[in-house]
Protein backbone atom coordinates (compact mmCIF):
# COMPACT_ATOMS: atom_id res chain seq x y z
CA UNK A 1 0.00 0.00 0.00
CA UNK A 2 2.77 2.74 0.92
CA UNK A 3 4.22 1.62 -2.32
CA UNK A 4 1.01 1.78 -4.01
CA UNK A 5 0.77 5.97 -2.64
CA UNK A 6 4.22 6.59 -3.03
CA UNK A 7 3.67 5.64 -7.10
CA UNK A 8 0.76 8.01 -6.97
CA UNK A 9 2.64 11.08 -5.23
CA UNK A 10 5.77 10.73 -7.64
CA UNK A 11 2.85 10.98 -10.76
CA UNK A 12 1.37 14.17 -8.92
CA UNK A 13 4.51 15.35 -8.42
CA UNK A 14 4.77 14.97 -12.40
CA UNK A 15 1.89 16.76 -12.97
CA UNK A 16 2.88 19.90 -10.75
CA UNK A 17 5.67 20.43 -13.25
CA UNK A 18 3.52 19.59 -15.90
CA UNK A 19 1.17 22.47 -15.08
CA UNK A 20 4.10 24.72 -14.68
CA UNK A 21 5.84 24.30 -17.75
CA UNK A 22 1.94 24.31 -19.19
CA UNK A 23 1.48 27.93 -18.09
CA UNK A 24 4.71 29.06 -19.42
CA UNK A 25 3.83 27.41 -22.78
CA UNK A 26 0.31 28.78 -23.02
CA UNK A 27 1.91 32.75 -22.22
CA UNK A 28 4.43 32.03 -25.21
CA UNK A 29 1.37 31.73 -28.12
CA UNK A 30 1.08 34.86 -29.80
CA UNK A 31 -1.74 36.38 -31.56
CA UNK A 32 -2.23 36.37 -35.49
CA UNK A 33 -0.33 39.50 -36.78
CA UNK A 34 -4.05 40.95 -38.52
CA UNK A 35 -6.59 43.55 -37.76
CA UNK A 36 -9.57 41.32 -38.53
CA UNK A 37 -12.97 42.81 -38.56
CA UNK A 38 -15.24 39.44 -39.27
CA UNK A 39 -18.69 39.97 -37.77
CA UNK A 40 -19.83 38.36 -35.14
CA UNK A 41 -22.73 37.31 -33.84
CA UNK A 42 -22.35 36.98 -29.71
CA UNK A 43 -25.29 34.62 -28.02
CA UNK A 44 -26.47 35.09 -24.77
CA UNK A 45 -28.77 32.42 -22.96
CA UNK A 46 -30.73 33.38 -20.00
CA UNK A 47 -32.48 32.21 -16.72
CA UNK A 48 -33.61 34.82 -14.23
CA UNK A 49 -31.42 37.71 -12.51
CA UNK A 50 -27.53 36.16 -11.59
CA UNK A 51 -25.67 38.13 -8.97
CA UNK A 52 -24.23 41.46 -11.09
CA UNK A 53 -26.15 40.19 -14.75
CA UNK A 54 -26.37 43.82 -15.60
CA UNK A 55 -22.62 44.86 -15.04
CA UNK A 56 -22.04 41.62 -17.29
CA UNK A 57 -24.67 42.27 -20.23
CA UNK A 58 -23.46 45.69 -19.96
CA UNK A 59 -19.52 44.44 -20.86
CA UNK A 60 -20.52 42.78 -24.05
CA UNK A 61 -22.71 45.88 -25.35
CA UNK A 62 -19.47 47.89 -24.94
CA UNK A 63 -17.14 45.85 -27.26
CA UNK A 64 -14.76 48.21 -28.66
CA UNK A 65 -15.35 46.29 -32.60
CA UNK A 66 -16.76 47.42 -35.37
CA UNK A 67 -19.44 44.53 -36.31
CA UNK A 68 -20.96 42.58 -33.97
CA UNK A 69 -25.08 41.77 -32.54
CA UNK A 70 -26.34 40.45 -29.68
CA UNK A 71 -29.07 37.53 -29.24
CA UNK A 72 -30.38 36.93 -26.05
CA UNK A 73 -32.85 34.25 -25.32
CA UNK A 74 -34.84 33.52 -22.17
CA UNK A 75 -38.16 31.13 -22.04
CA UNK A 76 -40.76 34.28 -21.41
CA UNK A 77 -41.26 37.86 -20.96
CA UNK A 78 -41.99 36.87 -17.23
CA UNK A 79 -38.50 35.94 -17.10
CA UNK A 80 -36.47 38.44 -14.39
CA UNK A 81 -34.06 39.42 -16.23
CA UNK A 82 -36.63 40.18 -19.48
CA UNK A 83 -36.68 43.94 -17.84
CA UNK A 84 -33.50 44.54 -17.94
CA UNK A 85 -32.54 42.89 -21.20
CA UNK A 86 -35.10 45.74 -23.27
CA UNK A 87 -33.27 48.38 -20.89
CA UNK A 88 -30.56 47.74 -22.19
CA UNK A 89 -31.52 47.20 -25.43
CA UNK A 90 -32.94 50.50 -25.62
CA UNK A 91 -29.74 51.93 -23.41
CA UNK A 92 -27.14 50.58 -26.53
CA UNK A 93 -29.86 50.97 -29.35
CA UNK A 94 -27.08 51.30 -31.76
CA UNK A 95 -25.80 48.07 -31.35
CA UNK A 96 -28.14 45.62 -33.08
CA UNK A 97 -29.89 43.10 -30.93
CA UNK A 98 -32.82 40.80 -30.65
CA UNK A 99 -34.75 39.08 -27.72
CA UNK A 100 -36.00 35.24 -28.34
CA UNK A 101 -38.79 34.14 -26.43
CA UNK A 102 -37.88 30.41 -26.50
CA UNK A 103 -41.01 28.83 -24.40
CA UNK A 104 -40.78 25.84 -22.50
CA UNK A 105 -37.58 23.62 -23.74
CA UNK A 106 -38.74 20.38 -25.48
CA UNK A 107 -34.77 19.54 -24.70
CA UNK A 108 -33.93 17.76 -21.72
CA UNK A 109 -30.55 20.86 -22.34
CA UNK A 110 -32.60 24.17 -22.39
CA UNK A 111 -29.05 25.85 -22.87
CA UNK A 112 -28.98 23.80 -26.11
CA UNK A 113 -32.09 24.88 -26.62
CA UNK A 114 -31.91 28.32 -26.39
CA UNK A 115 -28.48 27.93 -28.70
CA UNK A 116 -30.48 26.76 -31.31
CA UNK A 117 -32.80 28.92 -31.51
CA UNK A 118 -30.35 32.27 -31.40
CA UNK A 119 -28.63 30.58 -33.84
CA UNK A 120 -30.89 30.15 -36.46
CA UNK A 121 -31.66 33.76 -36.14
CA UNK A 122 -28.24 35.04 -35.80
CA UNK A 123 -26.84 37.22 -39.08
CA UNK A 124 -22.67 35.81 -38.83
CA UNK A 125 -21.23 33.01 -39.28
CA UNK A 126 -18.46 33.40 -36.30
CA UNK A 127 -20.77 32.80 -32.84
CA UNK A 128 -19.53 33.84 -29.73
CA UNK A 129 -21.80 31.77 -26.99
CA UNK A 130 -21.47 33.44 -23.44
CA UNK A 131 -23.09 32.51 -19.99
CA UNK A 132 -25.49 35.04 -18.44
CA UNK A 133 -22.38 35.21 -15.48
CA UNK A 134 -19.48 36.28 -17.79
CA UNK A 135 -17.99 39.53 -17.54
CA UNK A 136 -15.62 40.63 -20.22
CA UNK A 137 -13.28 43.61 -21.39
CA UNK A 138 -14.07 45.88 -24.43
CA UNK A 139 -11.29 43.94 -26.48
CA UNK A 140 -12.84 40.50 -25.96
CA UNK A 141 -14.03 40.21 -29.78
CA UNK A 142 -11.07 42.23 -31.18
CA UNK A 143 -8.86 39.08 -29.51
CA UNK A 144 -11.28 36.30 -30.66
CA UNK A 145 -11.74 37.64 -34.66
CA UNK A 146 -7.78 38.16 -34.81
CA UNK A 147 -7.37 34.54 -33.37
CA UNK A 148 -10.76 33.28 -35.84
CA UNK A 149 -8.50 35.10 -38.88
CA UNK A 150 -6.23 31.67 -39.20
CA UNK A 151 -9.37 29.48 -41.16
CA UNK A 152 -8.08 26.25 -39.66
CA UNK A 153 -9.60 27.31 -36.12
CA UNK A 154 -13.13 26.54 -35.56
CA UNK A 155 -13.69 26.07 -31.89
CA UNK A 156 -11.74 28.16 -29.25
CA UNK A 157 -12.98 27.69 -25.59
CA UNK A 158 -12.03 31.34 -23.49
CA UNK A 159 -10.16 30.19 -20.09
CA UNK A 160 -11.25 31.62 -17.21
CA UNK A 161 -10.63 33.45 -14.12
CA UNK A 162 -13.29 32.70 -11.30
CA UNK A 163 -14.66 35.13 -9.29
CA UNK A 164 -16.76 34.40 -6.21
CA UNK A 165 -19.24 36.36 -3.81
CA UNK A 166 -18.91 36.74 -0.25
CA UNK A 167 -19.50 33.14 0.57
CA UNK A 168 -16.80 30.88 2.08
CA UNK A 169 -17.80 28.13 -0.58
CA UNK A 170 -17.81 29.78 -3.14
CA UNK A 171 -14.38 31.25 -2.56
CA UNK A 172 -13.06 27.84 -2.78
CA UNK A 173 -14.39 27.03 -5.43
CA UNK A 174 -13.07 30.12 -7.24
CA UNK A 175 -9.61 28.74 -5.83
CA UNK A 176 -10.14 25.82 -7.06
CA UNK A 177 -11.11 26.48 -10.80
CA UNK A 178 -8.13 29.35 -10.65
CA UNK A 179 -5.79 26.09 -10.15
CA UNK A 180 -6.94 22.72 -10.48
CA UNK A 181 -9.19 22.82 -13.45
CA UNK A 182 -7.08 25.27 -15.66
CA UNK A 183 -4.06 23.23 -14.62
CA UNK A 184 -5.98 20.31 -15.82
CA UNK A 185 -6.75 22.14 -19.25
CA UNK A 186 -3.25 23.53 -19.39
CA UNK A 187 -1.55 19.87 -18.81
CA UNK A 188 -4.52 18.13 -21.55
CA UNK A 189 -3.31 21.16 -24.31
CA UNK A 190 0.05 20.41 -24.15
CA UNK A 191 -0.08 16.71 -23.42
CA UNK A 192 -3.12 15.79 -26.26
CA UNK A 193 -3.82 19.12 -28.00
CA UNK A 194 -7.37 20.68 -27.40
CA UNK A 195 -10.03 18.00 -27.97
CA UNK A 196 -12.66 19.68 -26.03
CA UNK A 197 -14.15 22.54 -25.04
CA UNK A 198 -15.13 23.78 -21.97
CA UNK A 199 -18.51 25.92 -21.20
CA UNK A 200 -18.26 29.51 -19.86
CA UNK A 201 -17.70 31.42 -23.15
CA UNK A 202 -17.18 29.82 -26.06
CA UNK A 203 -16.59 31.01 -30.22
CA UNK A 204 -16.99 28.76 -33.21
CA UNK A 205 -18.23 28.63 -36.72
CA UNK A 206 -21.43 27.99 -37.30
CA UNK A 207 -20.33 25.01 -39.59
CA UNK A 208 -18.53 23.57 -37.34
CA UNK A 209 -21.26 23.15 -34.91
CA UNK A 210 -23.48 21.60 -37.98
CA UNK A 211 -20.16 19.24 -38.90
CA UNK A 212 -20.56 17.44 -35.64
CA UNK A 213 -24.85 17.37 -35.86
CA UNK A 214 -25.76 20.47 -34.58
CA UNK A 215 -27.71 21.22 -31.64
CA UNK A 216 -30.46 18.66 -32.27
CA UNK A 217 -27.06 16.26 -31.49
CA UNK A 218 -25.22 18.12 -28.88
CA UNK A 219 -28.60 18.71 -26.73
CA UNK A 220 -28.40 14.61 -25.82
CA UNK A 221 -25.46 14.98 -23.68
CA UNK A 222 -25.53 17.17 -20.69
CA UNK A 223 -21.59 18.47 -21.06
CA UNK A 224 -22.44 19.52 -24.73
CA UNK A 225 -19.79 22.08 -24.51
CA UNK A 226 -16.60 19.14 -23.87
CA UNK A 227 -18.93 16.99 -26.52
CA UNK A 228 -18.57 20.16 -29.12
CA UNK A 229 -14.72 20.36 -29.01
CA UNK A 230 -14.30 16.94 -28.71
CA UNK A 231 -16.33 15.71 -31.95
CA UNK A 232 -15.10 18.70 -33.91
CA UNK A 233 -11.31 17.61 -33.05
CA UNK A 234 -11.87 13.91 -34.64
CA UNK A 235 -13.62 15.45 -37.43
CA UNK A 236 -10.02 16.85 -38.37
CA UNK A 237 -10.84 20.68 -37.41
CA UNK A 238 -8.89 23.54 -35.60
CA UNK A 239 -9.77 23.76 -31.83
CA UNK A 240 -7.85 25.88 -29.22
CA UNK A 241 -7.40 27.37 -25.86
CA UNK A 242 -8.11 31.28 -26.31
CA UNK A 243 -5.42 33.84 -25.15
CA UNK A 244 -8.30 35.75 -23.98
CA UNK A 245 -9.14 35.07 -20.43
CA UNK A 246 -13.07 35.77 -18.84
CA UNK A 247 -13.92 36.56 -16.03
CA UNK A 248 -16.30 34.17 -14.38
CA UNK A 249 -18.95 35.69 -11.75
CA UNK A 250 -19.58 32.59 -9.99
CA UNK A 251 -21.79 34.26 -7.15
CA UNK A 252 -22.46 33.62 -3.25
CA UNK A 253 -23.69 29.94 -2.47
CA UNK A 254 -24.31 28.26 0.00
CA UNK A 255 -22.62 24.98 0.99
CA UNK A 256 -25.99 22.72 0.38
CA UNK A 257 -26.18 24.73 -3.31
CA UNK A 258 -22.58 24.50 -3.35
CA UNK A 259 -21.98 20.98 -3.08
CA UNK A 260 -24.62 20.07 -5.19
CA UNK A 261 -22.88 22.21 -8.30
CA UNK A 262 -19.55 20.14 -7.42
CA UNK A 263 -20.97 16.96 -7.40
CA UNK A 264 -23.29 17.43 -11.14
CA UNK A 265 -19.75 18.97 -12.40
CA UNK A 266 -18.05 15.74 -10.76
CA UNK A 267 -20.61 13.22 -12.49
CA UNK A 268 -20.73 14.66 -15.35
CA UNK A 269 -17.11 14.66 -15.69
CA UNK A 270 -16.73 11.34 -15.01
CA UNK A 271 -19.45 10.35 -17.76
CA UNK A 272 -18.06 12.22 -20.22
CA UNK A 273 -14.35 11.49 -20.05
CA UNK A 274 -13.97 8.48 -17.50
CA UNK A 275 -10.20 7.91 -18.29
CA UNK A 276 -9.78 11.50 -17.62
CA UNK A 277 -11.81 11.78 -14.52
CA UNK A 278 -9.50 8.68 -12.93
CA UNK A 279 -6.79 10.79 -14.19
CA UNK A 280 -7.67 13.76 -12.02
CA UNK A 281 -6.27 11.83 -8.78
CA UNK A 282 -3.14 13.24 -9.75
CA UNK A 283 -4.65 17.03 -9.94
CA UNK A 284 -4.77 16.40 -5.99
CA UNK A 285 -1.42 16.12 -4.39
CA UNK A 286 -1.81 17.28 -0.75
CA UNK A 287 -4.58 14.90 0.41
CA UNK A 288 -2.12 12.01 -1.28
CA UNK A 289 0.74 13.67 0.61
CA UNK A 290 -1.57 13.85 3.86
CA UNK A 291 -1.85 9.97 3.60
CA UNK A 292 1.55 9.21 3.10
CA UNK A 293 2.60 11.34 6.25
CA UNK A 294 -0.17 9.43 8.24
CA UNK A 295 1.23 6.01 7.63
CA UNK A 296 4.77 7.05 7.67
CA UNK A 297 5.54 10.28 9.80
CA UNK A 298 9.20 10.07 9.42
CA UNK A 299 7.94 11.11 5.42
CA UNK A 300 7.03 14.78 6.35
CA UNK A 301 10.15 15.82 4.18
CA UNK A 302 7.73 14.16 1.18
CA UNK A 303 4.92 16.65 2.25
CA UNK A 304 6.79 19.25 2.65
CA UNK A 305 7.79 19.24 -1.45
CA UNK A 306 4.00 18.65 -2.19
CA UNK A 307 3.11 21.58 -0.29
CA UNK A 308 6.10 23.34 -2.39
CA UNK A 309 5.11 22.16 -5.64
CA UNK A 310 1.37 22.36 -5.35
CA UNK A 311 2.33 26.48 -4.62
CA UNK A 312 4.57 26.62 -7.75
CA UNK A 313 1.46 24.88 -9.90
CA UNK A 314 -1.25 27.15 -8.53
CA UNK A 315 1.05 30.12 -9.39
CA UNK A 316 1.60 28.96 -13.01
CA UNK A 317 -2.51 28.97 -13.65
CA UNK A 318 -3.89 31.70 -11.07
CA UNK A 319 -0.72 33.93 -11.16
CA UNK A 320 0.61 33.93 -14.39
CA UNK A 321 -2.36 33.16 -16.65
CA UNK A 322 -5.11 34.53 -15.03
CA UNK A 323 -3.82 37.12 -12.72
CA UNK A 324 -5.82 36.62 -10.44
CA UNK A 325 -5.71 38.47 -7.15
CA UNK A 326 -7.81 36.07 -4.82
CA UNK A 327 -5.35 33.04 -4.86
CA UNK A 328 -3.18 35.34 -4.37
CA UNK A 329 -4.20 37.02 -1.39
CA UNK A 330 -5.93 34.09 0.00
CA UNK A 331 -3.50 31.32 -1.01
CA UNK A 332 -3.40 29.48 2.77
CA UNK A 333 -7.25 28.16 1.21
CA UNK A 334 -5.48 26.14 -1.37
CA UNK A 335 -5.09 23.83 1.51
CA UNK A 336 -8.97 23.46 2.31
CA UNK A 337 -9.89 23.26 -1.29
CA UNK A 338 -7.77 20.61 -2.26
CA UNK A 339 -8.86 18.49 0.04
CA UNK A 340 -12.67 19.23 -0.12
CA UNK A 341 -12.32 19.00 -4.19
CA UNK A 342 -10.46 15.32 -3.18
CA UNK A 343 -13.78 14.61 -1.23
CA UNK A 344 -16.21 14.98 -3.93
CA UNK A 345 -13.92 13.71 -6.66
CA UNK A 346 -14.44 10.39 -4.41
CA UNK A 347 -18.66 11.36 -4.15
CA UNK A 348 -18.36 11.82 -8.21
CA UNK A 349 -17.92 7.89 -8.26
CA UNK A 350 -20.83 7.14 -6.73
CA UNK A 351 -24.77 7.93 -8.35
CA UNK A 352 -25.47 8.68 -11.63
CA UNK A 353 -28.28 11.29 -11.24
CA UNK A 354 -28.02 15.12 -11.04
CA UNK A 355 -30.17 17.84 -9.63
CA UNK A 356 -30.17 20.60 -12.33
CA UNK A 357 -32.50 23.89 -12.05
CA UNK A 358 -35.34 21.95 -10.16
CA UNK A 359 -35.22 18.89 -11.82
CA UNK A 360 -33.35 15.30 -11.53
CA UNK A 361 -31.98 13.83 -14.46
CA UNK A 362 -30.19 10.18 -15.09
CA UNK A 363 -26.29 10.58 -16.57
CA UNK A 364 -25.84 7.36 -18.86
CA UNK A 365 -22.65 6.10 -19.65
CA UNK A 366 -21.91 8.33 -22.67
CA UNK A 367 -22.44 11.30 -21.20
CA UNK A 368 -25.99 11.53 -22.40
CA UNK A 369 -28.86 12.47 -20.06
CA UNK A 370 -32.93 12.00 -19.41
CA UNK A 371 -35.11 13.84 -17.72
CA UNK A 372 -36.11 11.61 -14.63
Amino acid sequence: MLIAISALLLGSWVYCVLTVVAGRRYLAQRLPDTEAREPISILKPLSGLDEGLEENLRSFFTQDYPAFEILFAMRTENDPAHGLVRRLQGEYSHIPSQLILTGEPPWPNAKSWSLHQMQQQARHSLLVMSDSDIRVDSHMLRTLAREFSDPSLAVTTCPYRAVPGPSFWSKLEAIGMNTEFLGGILVARILDGMKFAVGPTIAARKSAIEAVGGWPYLQEFLAEDFVLGNEAAAKGLGVALSSYVIEHRIGAQAFGKNARHRLRWCRSTRRSRPAGYIGQLFTNPLPIALALFAAVPATWPALLATFVLRMFAAHATAGLVLADPLTRREWPLIIAQDLLSFAFWIAGFFGNTIDWRGETYFLQKDGRFTKL
